[in-house]
Protein backbone atom coordinates (compact mmCIF):
# COMPACT_ATOMS: atom_id res chain seq x y z
CA UNK A 1 0.00 0.00 0.00
CA UNK A 2 2.69 2.54 0.90
CA UNK A 3 4.65 1.52 -2.58
CA UNK A 4 1.19 2.56 -4.55
CA UNK A 5 1.10 5.64 -2.29
CA UNK A 6 4.94 6.67 -3.18
CA UNK A 7 4.25 5.93 -7.14
CA UNK A 8 0.88 8.25 -7.01
CA UNK A 9 2.91 11.02 -5.65
CA UNK A 10 5.40 10.78 -7.99
CA UNK A 11 2.52 10.62 -10.68
CA UNK A 12 0.87 13.50 -9.57
CA UNK A 13 4.17 15.50 -10.08
CA UNK A 14 4.93 13.79 -13.29
CA UNK A 15 1.01 14.92 -14.36
CA UNK A 16 2.69 18.73 -13.62
CA UNK A 17 5.29 18.66 -16.39
CA UNK A 18 3.44 19.32 -19.33
CA UNK A 19 1.98 22.02 -17.95
CA UNK A 20 4.85 23.42 -16.94
CA UNK A 21 6.49 22.83 -20.34
CA UNK A 22 4.35 24.60 -22.36
CA UNK A 23 5.13 27.79 -19.95
CA UNK A 24 8.52 27.44 -20.73
CA UNK A 25 8.22 26.15 -24.41
CA UNK A 26 10.68 29.08 -24.98
CA UNK A 27 13.85 27.38 -23.01
CA UNK A 28 15.72 25.12 -25.10
CA UNK A 29 14.32 21.87 -23.54
CA UNK A 30 18.22 20.20 -22.43
CA UNK A 31 19.07 23.52 -20.57
CA UNK A 32 15.76 23.40 -19.14
CA UNK A 33 16.09 19.62 -18.18
CA UNK A 34 19.77 20.33 -16.34
CA UNK A 35 18.85 23.14 -14.37
CA UNK A 36 16.00 21.49 -13.67
CA UNK A 37 17.79 18.70 -12.37
CA UNK A 38 20.32 20.13 -10.27
CA UNK A 39 17.69 22.08 -8.42
CA UNK A 40 16.12 18.70 -7.95
CA UNK A 41 18.90 17.08 -6.53
CA UNK A 42 18.87 19.25 -3.59
CA UNK A 43 15.73 17.52 -2.28
CA UNK A 44 18.50 14.91 -1.54
CA UNK A 45 19.91 17.07 1.48
CA UNK A 46 17.34 17.04 4.07
CA UNK A 47 16.50 13.41 2.85
CA UNK A 48 20.24 12.46 3.55
CA UNK A 49 20.20 14.74 6.65
CA UNK A 50 22.21 17.19 4.91
CA UNK A 51 25.36 14.27 4.54
CA UNK A 52 26.08 14.17 1.29
CA UNK A 53 28.43 11.18 2.21
CA UNK A 54 25.09 9.14 1.77
CA UNK A 55 24.86 9.83 -1.46
CA UNK A 56 27.68 7.79 -2.42
CA UNK A 57 27.06 4.46 -4.20
CA UNK A 58 29.28 2.16 -6.55
CA UNK A 59 30.20 3.42 -9.91
CA UNK A 60 28.05 0.40 -11.69
CA UNK A 61 24.83 2.15 -9.37
CA UNK A 62 25.79 5.85 -10.23
CA UNK A 63 25.93 4.79 -14.09
CA UNK A 64 22.71 3.02 -14.11
CA UNK A 65 20.98 6.17 -12.60
CA UNK A 66 22.48 8.44 -14.90
CA UNK A 67 21.81 5.98 -17.81
CA UNK A 68 17.36 6.56 -16.39
CA UNK A 69 17.44 10.40 -15.89
CA UNK A 70 19.86 11.34 -19.00
CA UNK A 71 19.34 9.00 -21.32
CA UNK A 72 15.50 9.01 -20.95
CA UNK A 73 15.30 13.19 -21.20
CA UNK A 74 18.15 13.05 -23.83
CA UNK A 75 16.58 10.60 -25.99
CA UNK A 76 12.70 11.76 -25.53
CA UNK A 77 13.97 15.13 -26.79
CA UNK A 78 15.87 13.94 -29.49
CA UNK A 79 12.39 12.14 -30.75
CA UNK A 80 10.04 15.37 -29.92
CA UNK A 81 12.66 17.27 -32.53
CA UNK A 82 12.03 14.85 -35.16
CA UNK A 83 8.70 13.28 -35.10
CA UNK A 84 5.09 15.07 -34.27
CA UNK A 85 4.95 15.78 -30.47
CA UNK A 86 1.91 13.63 -29.93
CA UNK A 87 2.96 10.87 -31.65
CA UNK A 88 6.35 10.93 -30.33
CA UNK A 89 4.93 11.30 -26.46
CA UNK A 90 2.54 8.28 -27.64
CA UNK A 91 5.15 6.10 -28.50
CA UNK A 92 7.48 7.18 -25.00
CA UNK A 93 4.52 6.24 -23.09
CA UNK A 94 4.91 2.68 -24.09
CA UNK A 95 7.24 2.76 -21.00
CA UNK A 96 5.21 1.85 -18.30
CA UNK A 97 3.87 -1.44 -20.58
CA UNK A 98 7.52 -1.89 -20.64
CA UNK A 99 8.02 -2.42 -16.88
CA UNK A 100 5.04 -5.14 -16.99
CA UNK A 101 6.35 -7.40 -19.59
CA UNK A 102 10.31 -6.83 -18.92
CA UNK A 103 9.49 -7.65 -15.21
CA UNK A 104 9.94 -11.26 -15.32
CA UNK A 105 12.87 -10.68 -18.00
CA UNK A 106 14.91 -8.61 -15.42
CA UNK A 107 13.72 -9.75 -11.63
CA UNK A 108 14.04 -13.24 -10.18
CA UNK A 109 10.72 -14.71 -9.09
CA UNK A 110 8.16 -12.53 -11.11
CA UNK A 111 5.96 -14.27 -13.39
CA UNK A 112 4.04 -12.04 -16.26
CA UNK A 113 0.40 -13.37 -15.23
CA UNK A 114 -2.51 -12.77 -17.74
CA UNK A 115 -4.19 -10.22 -15.84
CA UNK A 116 -0.63 -8.13 -15.52
CA UNK A 117 -0.79 -8.03 -19.49
CA UNK A 118 -4.46 -7.01 -19.98
CA UNK A 119 -4.23 -4.58 -17.49
CA UNK A 120 -1.17 -2.89 -19.04
CA UNK A 121 -2.94 -3.12 -22.27
CA UNK A 122 -5.97 -1.58 -21.14
CA UNK A 123 -3.57 1.39 -19.55
CA UNK A 124 -2.31 1.64 -22.66
CA UNK A 125 -5.42 2.30 -24.55
CA UNK A 126 -6.44 4.81 -22.62
CA UNK A 127 -3.00 6.95 -22.85
CA UNK A 128 -3.17 6.56 -26.15
CA UNK A 129 -7.27 7.70 -25.60
CA UNK A 130 -5.82 10.34 -23.27
CA UNK A 131 -2.65 11.44 -25.45
CA UNK A 132 -4.61 11.52 -28.98
CA UNK A 133 -7.96 12.23 -28.31
CA UNK A 134 -9.43 9.75 -30.11
CA UNK A 135 -7.50 11.09 -33.46
CA UNK A 136 -5.73 9.23 -35.42
CA UNK A 137 -1.85 8.99 -36.01
CA UNK A 138 0.63 9.91 -38.55
CA UNK A 139 2.61 8.07 -40.33
CA UNK A 140 6.32 6.67 -39.99
CA UNK A 141 8.94 9.06 -38.43
CA UNK A 142 12.41 8.27 -37.67
CA UNK A 143 11.76 10.51 -34.64
CA UNK A 144 9.59 7.44 -32.99
CA UNK A 145 12.82 5.23 -32.71
CA UNK A 146 14.78 7.45 -30.04
CA UNK A 147 11.17 7.59 -28.68
CA UNK A 148 10.99 4.19 -27.77
CA UNK A 149 14.51 3.91 -27.08
CA UNK A 150 13.31 6.67 -24.20
CA UNK A 151 10.70 4.48 -23.30
CA UNK A 152 12.92 1.68 -22.72
CA UNK A 153 15.76 3.54 -21.11
CA UNK A 154 13.01 4.49 -18.47
CA UNK A 155 12.33 0.93 -17.98
CA UNK A 156 15.14 -0.78 -17.55
CA UNK A 157 16.23 1.29 -15.82
CA UNK A 158 13.18 1.52 -13.41
CA UNK A 159 13.64 -2.59 -12.87
CA UNK A 160 17.25 -2.61 -12.37
CA UNK A 161 17.32 -0.84 -9.24
CA UNK A 162 16.08 -3.59 -7.55
CA UNK A 163 18.90 -5.91 -9.43
CA UNK A 164 21.70 -3.53 -8.09
CA UNK A 165 23.29 -3.40 -4.47
CA UNK A 166 20.57 -1.97 -2.06
CA UNK A 167 21.04 1.65 -2.29
CA UNK A 168 19.65 4.69 -0.20
CA UNK A 169 17.05 7.19 -1.63
CA UNK A 170 19.18 10.00 -1.14
CA UNK A 171 21.68 8.56 -3.23
CA UNK A 172 19.16 9.90 -6.13
CA UNK A 173 20.26 13.15 -5.46
CA UNK A 174 23.88 12.23 -6.93
CA UNK A 175 21.98 10.74 -10.01
CA UNK A 176 20.31 14.37 -10.34
CA UNK A 177 23.12 16.01 -10.19
CA UNK A 178 24.78 14.30 -12.65
CA UNK A 179 22.46 13.85 -14.96
CA UNK A 180 21.97 17.81 -14.61
CA UNK A 181 25.34 18.40 -15.55
CA UNK A 182 25.47 15.86 -18.53
CA UNK A 183 22.53 18.19 -19.87
CA UNK A 184 23.76 21.42 -19.84
CA UNK A 185 26.96 19.75 -21.49
CA UNK A 186 24.72 18.56 -24.11
CA UNK A 187 22.78 22.31 -24.13
CA UNK A 188 26.37 23.98 -24.97
CA UNK A 189 27.06 22.17 -27.89
CA UNK A 190 23.06 21.45 -29.29
CA UNK A 191 21.21 24.40 -28.53
CA UNK A 192 21.36 28.31 -28.18
CA UNK A 193 21.54 30.38 -25.17
CA UNK A 194 18.42 32.39 -23.63
CA UNK A 195 18.03 34.98 -21.41
CA UNK A 196 15.79 33.86 -18.24
CA UNK A 197 13.18 36.12 -16.63
CA UNK A 198 11.95 35.91 -13.21
CA UNK A 199 8.96 34.62 -14.09
CA UNK A 200 11.20 32.02 -15.75
CA UNK A 201 13.05 31.21 -12.82
CA UNK A 202 10.15 30.66 -10.66
CA UNK A 203 8.33 27.96 -12.94
CA UNK A 204 11.58 26.14 -13.13
CA UNK A 205 12.38 26.04 -9.28
CA UNK A 206 8.93 24.59 -9.60
CA UNK A 207 10.13 22.34 -11.94
CA UNK A 208 13.27 21.32 -10.13
CA UNK A 209 11.34 20.34 -7.06
CA UNK A 210 8.60 18.46 -8.56
CA UNK A 211 8.40 16.06 -12.07
CA UNK A 212 12.33 16.53 -11.93
CA UNK A 213 12.95 16.22 -8.01
CA UNK A 214 10.65 15.05 -5.86
CA UNK A 215 9.43 12.37 -8.42
CA UNK A 216 12.48 10.41 -8.70
CA UNK A 217 13.00 10.03 -4.98
CA UNK A 218 9.39 9.09 -4.62
CA UNK A 219 9.70 6.43 -7.41
CA UNK A 220 12.59 5.16 -6.23
CA UNK A 221 10.49 4.88 -2.74
CA UNK A 222 7.68 2.83 -4.68
CA UNK A 223 10.13 0.64 -6.65
CA UNK A 224 12.10 -0.30 -3.67
CA UNK A 225 8.98 -1.76 -2.06
CA UNK A 226 6.25 -2.46 -4.24
CA UNK A 227 5.32 -4.89 -6.92
CA UNK A 228 6.80 -3.26 -10.46
CA UNK A 229 4.06 -4.73 -12.46
CA UNK A 230 1.20 -3.15 -10.45
CA UNK A 231 3.28 0.41 -10.34
CA UNK A 232 3.59 0.44 -14.48
CA UNK A 233 0.18 -0.01 -14.64
CA UNK A 234 -0.60 2.82 -12.16
CA UNK A 235 2.05 4.91 -13.84
CA UNK A 236 -0.82 5.39 -17.26
CA UNK A 237 -2.30 7.62 -14.71
CA UNK A 238 0.49 10.33 -15.71
CA UNK A 239 -0.51 11.33 -19.15
CA UNK A 240 -4.67 10.94 -18.13
CA UNK A 241 -3.54 13.54 -14.98
CA UNK A 242 -1.22 15.45 -17.08
CA UNK A 243 -3.78 16.07 -19.87
CA UNK A 244 -6.55 16.87 -17.44
CA UNK A 245 -4.59 19.20 -16.15
CA UNK A 246 -3.95 21.09 -19.30
CA UNK A 247 -7.55 20.95 -20.40
CA UNK A 248 -7.61 22.99 -16.78
CA UNK A 249 -5.04 25.57 -17.40
CA UNK A 250 -6.33 26.25 -21.27
CA UNK A 251 -9.84 26.59 -19.15
CA UNK A 252 -11.41 23.81 -21.78
CA UNK A 253 -13.72 21.15 -21.23
CA UNK A 254 -12.83 17.00 -21.00
CA UNK A 255 -13.55 15.75 -24.44
CA UNK A 256 -15.73 11.88 -24.31
CA UNK A 257 -12.58 10.55 -25.04
CA UNK A 258 -10.86 11.80 -21.62
CA UNK A 259 -13.96 9.99 -19.91
CA UNK A 260 -13.57 7.15 -21.41
CA UNK A 261 -9.16 7.11 -20.98
CA UNK A 262 -10.62 7.40 -17.44
CA UNK A 263 -12.59 4.66 -17.40
CA UNK A 264 -9.96 2.68 -18.81
CA UNK A 265 -6.86 3.56 -16.83
CA UNK A 266 -8.65 3.44 -13.66
CA UNK A 267 -9.91 0.25 -14.40
CA UNK A 268 -6.88 -1.52 -15.20
CA UNK A 269 -5.04 0.24 -12.02
CA UNK A 270 -7.47 -1.26 -9.92
CA UNK A 271 -7.46 -4.62 -11.49
CA UNK A 272 -3.47 -4.22 -11.12
CA UNK A 273 -3.61 -2.91 -7.43
CA UNK A 274 -5.51 -6.22 -6.83
CA UNK A 275 -3.23 -8.93 -8.68
CA UNK A 276 -0.60 -7.63 -6.68
CA UNK A 277 -0.79 -10.33 -3.90
CA UNK A 278 2.37 -11.93 -5.17
CA UNK A 279 5.34 -9.10 -4.71
CA UNK A 280 8.49 -9.71 -6.02
CA UNK A 281 11.69 -9.13 -3.60
CA UNK A 282 11.85 -5.93 -2.93
CA UNK A 283 16.33 -6.01 -3.63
Amino acid sequence: MAANLYALGAIALWATLAALGVELAHVPPLFLTGLALLIGSLIALPWSGFDPRRWRVPISTLALGVYGLFGFHFLLFLALRHAPPVEANLVNYLWPLLIVVLAPLILPGVRLRAVHVAAASAGFAGAALAITGGRGVGGFAWGYLPALGSALIWSSYSLMTKRVAPFPTAAVGGFCVTAGALSLMSSLLLESPVELANRDLTLILAMGFGPLGAAFFLWDRALKLGDPRTLGVLAFLTPLASTVLLLVVRRQRPTAWIFAAAVLIVGAAAVAVRASSDRPPTG
